[in-house]
């Protein structure tokens, strides 16, 4: 049941399903992508990851100063999760907002090559 909650808890938020249909269009994105792409504070951004990454949607890792976010596609992840994350990209992909989204980063990702983050 816990699972259950903390995964409605965090799809309840368009940025967090925004940040998820992100992650299924690029496999890997550093904290610094998701920050452009949503236009929101790190802080808040930082929030957004960290209900996601409780709720066993997100997984992340540490590479130097930066922190690289993807999909929990774990074998070992619950059943719930898979599912959650397939519904999320069935229901919503074709969005407006989420298909400027996938513009923005395509951008972002661009002109990462020449930034701080060097991804």
């Amino acid at each position: 049941m816990l699972t259950f909650m903390n995964l409605t808890k965090a799809l309840s938020d368009e940025n967090r399903v925004r940040i998820l249909l992100a992650l299924s269009v690029k496999e890997e994105l550093c904290v610094c992508h998701l920050n452009d792409l949503l236009g929101l504070a790190p802080s808040t951004v930082s929030k957004h990851l960290f209900l996601l990454k409780n709720a066993g949607l997100i997984t992340a890792r540490k590479d130097g100063r930066w922190i690289y976010y993807r999909l929990n596609n774990d074998r070992e992840a619950p059943s719930l999760i898979g599912k959650a994350l397939e519904w999320i990209a069935d229901a919503i992909s074709d969005d407006p907002l989420i298909q400027a989204d996938r513009e923005c980063l395509e951008k972002i990702l661009s002109a990462a090559a020449q930034t701080a983050c060097g991804r």
